[in-house]
């Protein structure tokens, strides 16, 4: 079935592997990608770039906009977020984190939800929870605790361990990561690119909230 994507974080390393994997999906006819600034154009036609000010107070609501203009064409269309500070998280305050990681994507989820989107899916990390006493896992945590409370009707939320192919994950890091069994080892990032596509070809998945681990990823990407 014909699908488009309204995407937030595309340009980024896991996002651009969820639009590579997209273009190669025949049944992905659009990609809308959400970007603060012009980025280096995709070579695709299907994808389109869409330049907002994410601070903005009305970013939330041109989000809804662009979603209602794409569901009104009648295919399904799905929701994504793929925001990640990378490597530069350890430089950035808790305040800057959440102000990105919760209050863009959260405004970003809203606005998809407003403007009719029902299935969304959310790269987070391993072990995210509110209540940890370390600061990304703590704002990953309070990431999904918005994005959950906005109400999808399936919500799809992304938990890779160690990035492999990530520029923001230093080569001895993987490596290391490949001894690591289980949802904190590695994971290959063209196999989150598709497992994302995936989760959007699907349309037989359950509704309610879905957790994808390590090894979720990989059997998905296989599909």
């Amino acid at each position: 079935m014909a699908f488009r994507v309204v995407i937030i974080g595309g340009t980024g390393q896991v996002g651009a592997a969820v639009v590579r994997a997209l273009v190669t999906n025949a049944a992905c006819v659009e990609v809308v990608l959400i970007n603060r600034r012009q980025a280096m154009a995709f070579a695709d036609p299907r994808v389109r770039e869409v330049v907002l000010d994410t601070g903005s107070s009305d970013f939330e609501a041109e989000i809804g906009r662009i979603a209602r203009e794409l569901v009104a064409q009648g295919e399904p269309v799905y929701g994504a977020s793929c925001v990640g500070v990378g490597a530069g998280s350890m430089k950035w305050s808790e305040d800057e984190l959440k102000a990105l990681e919760v209050g863009v994507v959260g405004a970003f989820a809203r606005g998809c939800h407003a403007g009719g989107i029902e299935r969304f899916a959310l790269l987070s990390a391993v072990g995210s929870t509110a209540k940890s006493r370390f600061r990304y896992v703590r704002v990953m945590g309070l990431k999904e605790a918005t994005v959950e409370a906005v109400g999808f009707k399936r919500l799809a939320i992304f938990q890779p361990g160690i990035i492999a192919g990530n520029a923001h994950t230093p080569g001895y890091v993987a490596w290391l990561g490949r001894l690591v069994p289980g949802r904190f080892g590695v994971i290959e990032q063209d196999d989150i690119g598709r497992a994302f596509v995936a989760e959007f070809a699907s349309s037989d998945a359950s509704h309610g909230v879905v957790y994808l681990e390590n090894g979720d990823m990989r059997r998905s990407s296989r599909k």
